[in-house]
């Protein structure tokens, strides 16, 4: 079938539309980060520097690490930008740009969030790294999408009836991170159940001017269990970058530079030098990575 041009839509140059990226710009192994600016931060570590593109909040930076080639991609916040990135992502490798069809040989990326994130269990302090074993999404994006076999909905029927959550509210979608490339992130890494929320203030509990409809929500998350494990932080972008993975076929995975502490009211001294310490480990594993 061939895509038609409102579908997959690409620029004057040929380049995709949002990412503004030619086939031959992107890496097999994907580093994601939310702050256009932190991309540099990311890249400054490389041997080399192939390509930078910047469009919007979408900036790309691709080049060798310790060998290993790599793009340096950010998302902005939250899952509604993942969607446009990640399906841009895959057809990148997976749609023939000339004759507009998917492949027939389709390639796996190897994606990689690098994040700031915060703890809602006391004993995960801060400036800590988690590594996000699964993912559990409020914002409703994998809905969209057929994916039931990808889901835990035993999982998300559990969590929504310990929330207590209004039927408005909608079913969390619950699915878990590439487990190869989890593997890499044993040593130094907490583990656990990472939510993504929608929004920065009252999805994620918190309180300026505007009152919450649910101000127990953080409490519940935090004494919830399932199979001896526990939810551990909140986030905007993993659950997302978990389900377009999965269904689009490729590997991966989520870091966290954990920032602040929900529990205790905490948040870290230098954050940007946390962020720059959890970059420097993940690219080292990443460079071992087959």
């Amino acid at each position: 079938m061939t895509l038609k041009p409102s579908e997959f839509i690409l620029n004057e140059d040929g380049s995709i539309y949002h990412l503004n990226l030619l086939p031959n710009q992107l890496a097999s192994t994907v580093i994601t980060v939310g702050d256009p600016d932190r991309v540099s931060h990311v890249t400054k570590h490389f041997d080399t520097i192939e390509h930078k593109v910047h469009k919007r909040e979408f900036h790309t930076q691709t080049g060798v690490y310790k060998g290993k080639r790599i793009s340096v991609i950010s998302t902005g916040i939250g899952t509604d930008n993942i969607d446009i990135v990640f399906n841009e992502l895959d057809a990148l490798v997976n749609i023939d740009f000339k004759t507009r069809k998917v492949k027939d040989t389709l390639t796996s990326l190897d994606i990689i969030r690098i994040g700031t994130s915060g703890s809602i269990q006391a004993d995960i302090p801060i400036d800590a790294f988690l590594v996000s074993e699964t993912a559990v999404g409020f914002d409703s994006l994998l809905h969209f999408y057929k994916s039931e076999e990808i889901q835990d909905i035993k999982f998300s029927k559990l969590l929504l009836e310990h929330l207590i959550l209004p039927r408005e509210n909608g079913l969390p979608y619950v699915v878990n991170a590439d487990v190869t490339l989890l593997s890499h992130f044993d040593k130094d890494y907490f583990k656990g159940i990472t939510v993504t929320n929608c929004g920065f203030y009252a999805p994620q509990g918190r309180v300026l001017r505007l009152p919450l409809s649910n101000p127990n929500l953080n409490d519940r998350m935090t004494h919830f269990n399932y199979k001896d494990r526990r939810i551990t932080n909140l986030e905007m972008e993993t659950a997302g970058i978990y389900g377009l993975s999965k269904l689009l076929g490729h590997r991966a995975v989520s870091l966290n530079a954990i920032v602040a502490n929900r529990a205790t009211g905490e948040f870290s001294k230098d954050p940007t030098r946390t962020v720059e310490k959890l970059i420097i480990d993940a690219l080292n594993k990443i460079a071992t990575i087959e």
